[in-house]
Formats: structure tokens, sequence, C-alpha cells
């Protein structure tokens, strides 16, 4: 049980950097490196999301 409300965090994470890095992108242009750093969180976060679903199927805990 864990594990799937990790996994829903890291995708509400994901899609919350997602509308910062939007927002940042049409408020600076893309001249920023706020955008690059939203990315590089967004980048991080879907790597821990794939660990976990891969750890969570593996292990039994997701899926049946």
């Amino acid at each position: 049980m864990l594990i799937k409300i990790l996994v829903a965090l890291i995708f509400i994470a994901m899609l919350a950097s997602l509308a910062a890095g939007a927002g940042w992108l049409m408020k600076d242009g893309g001249r920023s490196r706020r955008v690059l750093i939203s990315l590089k969180l967004r980048v991080c976060l879907a790597t821990l999301l794939l660990a976990l679903l891969v750890y969570g199927f593996l292990s039994g805990q997701l899926g049946h």
C-alpha cells in the first residue's frame, strides 16, 4: 500500500514540476535557468518513479 502512495505522490510532483516549468517558460521566454532546473527535477522524478514501479512489480506489491 505504501508503494502505491509513493507512486501517486511522485506522479503529482512530476505534474507540479511540469506546470511550474511551463509557467516559467511563458514568463521568462526560456531565458532563465528555472526551466532547466524544472526539467532536471522532472527527469529525476521520472527515474525514481520508474525504479519504484519496477520494484513494485518485481516484489509483487503492484499488479496481480
